[in-house]
């Protein structure tokens, strides 16, 4: 099986197929996605289910991270997959962990921090900055995603790394982003908690 059946079952949801996938082929665990998300060529490799872009260099484990499927991320990490493994982007899978869309069908606040609990167990950095110098926090605070804040900081994240742009978490935490849905009552209160959280 190739590695993209893989991918599918992770955002499917579907851990039985997943986990015969690797049973047969264990190679699957630690294999990168060759193809991904351009500017010029984005929507083949978008996840509607997730919300999320697959991009090069992206593995199983950072679909299951996005996905927020600790138990399949477990599996993984016991088949070798790294914590560590950067994308084309310098995204590791705690970066998408991180990630959220609060109010969406596929946000789901409690297996999103577990799944944060098992990459941090598993010795994933919780200031490891990407690319653009953007760390997990960053992107916690940034989606409005405050259970993930909470296991981030549990983890050692720090709240005041900048992200070499002058933005740290706690700054991030006190601005209202622009985001589409970022005034609604249900993201205010989450701005709330998480300010409560970062001070």
């Amino acid at each position: 099986m190739a590695l993209p059946d893989l991918l599918q079952a992770i955002v499917d949801g579907d851990g039985a197929l997943a986990e015969r996938l690797l049973a047969e082929t264990p190679g699957l665990a630690t294999a990168v996605s060759r193809a991904g998300a351009t500017r010029q060529d984005a929507s083949p490799h978008f996840f509607q289910a997730i919300t999320h872009y697959l991009y090069a260099g992206d593995t199983a484990l950072h679909i299951a991270a996005a996905a927020y499927r600790p138990e399949i991320a477990r599996t993984l990490i016991g088949l070798g997959a790294s914590v560590r493994a950067a994308n084309r982007r310098g995204a590791r899978p705690l970066h998408y962990a991180a990630d959220g869309h609060p109010d969406s069908p596929g946000w789901n606040p409690t297996t999103q921090a577990a799944t944060i609990a098992v990459l941090l167990a598993a010795g994933a950095d919780p200031n490891a900055a990407d690319r653009s110098g953007t760390t997990p926090l960053h992107r916690a605070v940034r989606t409005g995603c405050a259970g993930a804040v909470r296991a981030l900081l549990a983890g050692g994240a720090d709240p005041r790394r900048d992200n070499g742009r002058g933005s740290t978490p706690v700054k991030l935490a006190e601005i209202t982003t622009g985001r589409g849905g970022s005034g609604s009552p249900t993201a205010r209160a989450l701005q709330a908690e998480i300010l409560e959280l970062l001070r």
